[in-house]
């Protein structure tokens, strides 16, 4: 019997393990509003979304993408300057635009789409 009870706990644990690695929906959701603001070049709309969302800035901005590109790279493209300039600090586009290129996003970066 508790043999069965352990073999059924670790079979349900490979799945919980496997489905952590996706972005939640939440999350997704909180990511794409804070791209979203950043193209509007709007700081006091950005901060209020960073603000509502409670984001850290210094553990997503360098890991996040946006359609593809750093999120930097993203708010430069859309002509975001002044966004840009207030994240600049804590971009490390390096990593992150080699990771782009050879098209090896893993979990430890948060890409999203809209």
């Amino acid at each position: 019997m508790k043999k069965g009870i352990a073999i059924i706990g670790l079979g349900l644990s490979i799945f919980t393990f496997g489905a952590s690695a996706a972005i939640s929906p939440t999350m997704e959701k909180s990511l794409i509003a804070v791209c979203k603001a950043a193209t509007k070049n709007n700081l006091i709309q950005f901060n209020r979304t960073l603000k509502a969302y409670r984001i850290n800035k210094k553990l997503i901005f360098p890991k996040l993408v946006c359609n593809g590109q750093t999120f930097h790279d993203f708010a430069l493209a859309q002509g975001a300057n002044k966004v840009a300039k207030k994240i600049a600090n804590y971009t490390t586009d390096v990593e992150l635009n080699q990771a782009i290129a050879m098209n090896k996003l893993d979990d430890n970066y948060y890409s999203v789409t809209f």
